[in-house]
């Protein structure tokens, strides 16, 4: 290397250009006044038994008192070949008529939150935007139509402070070895 070479640059750079294009999150987040919001979607899981999602369904139709129009023949997200996806349109409904709980979104064990937008071509799926900075009286674990995030809300919170302490920390370390 040239004479005069500052070697800490080696360290200090990429660590630099690594903290700058850190994704927060795949999700859609969304942080207002110092709380971290995220949206969540309450759908059928992928390993429940196309039996028990059709008596679910029936359920949250009927007695649940879910608005099942759109999964209705004719409606946007009316496929009879696909019960996940019309038992999902239906879980949701009812979760977010229901009070967003965890209770809300169980159907005997057939859905789990997710915060993976489940809608797709005309079939649109409401969001709820449930608080998750840990004041969810139980995180989920999001198992629907595919991976999942945190619930909790730490994840995106603690990249806030985590990063820049590390930064920090590693930028002190080697400006006083290399010194």
């Amino acid at each position: 290397m040239a004479e005069g070479f500052d070697h800490r640059l080696l360290i200090i750079v990429p660590l630099l250009l690594a903290t700058h294009w850190l994704p927060l999150s795949a999700a859609s987040i969304k942080a207002q006044n110092g709380v971290v919001s995220m949206e969540l979607w309450c759908v059928a899981k992928n390993n429940a038994e196309d039996s028990a999602l059709q008596s679910a369904l029936d359920w949250a139709c009927g007695p649940g008192g879910a608005d099942c129009s759109p999964i209705q023949q004719g409606g946007p997200c009316y496929d009879v070949s696909d019960v996940q996806t019309m038992a999902s349109f239906a879980f949701n409904n009812y979760y977010l008529k229901n009070g967003m709980t965890d209770d809300a979104c169980n159907f005997d064990s057939t859905a789990a939150l997710t915060s993976l937008n489940p809608s797709h071509d005309k079939c649109k799926f409401p969001s709820s935007l449930a608080v998750s900075n840990g004041s969810r009286a139980s995180p989920s674990t999001a198992v629907g139509l595919g991976p999942s995030e945190d619930m909790s809300g730490c994840d995106p919170v603690a990249l806030h402070w985590f990063w820049p302490l590390l930064v920090g920390s590693l930028l002190f370390f080697c400006t006083t070895y290399y010194s």
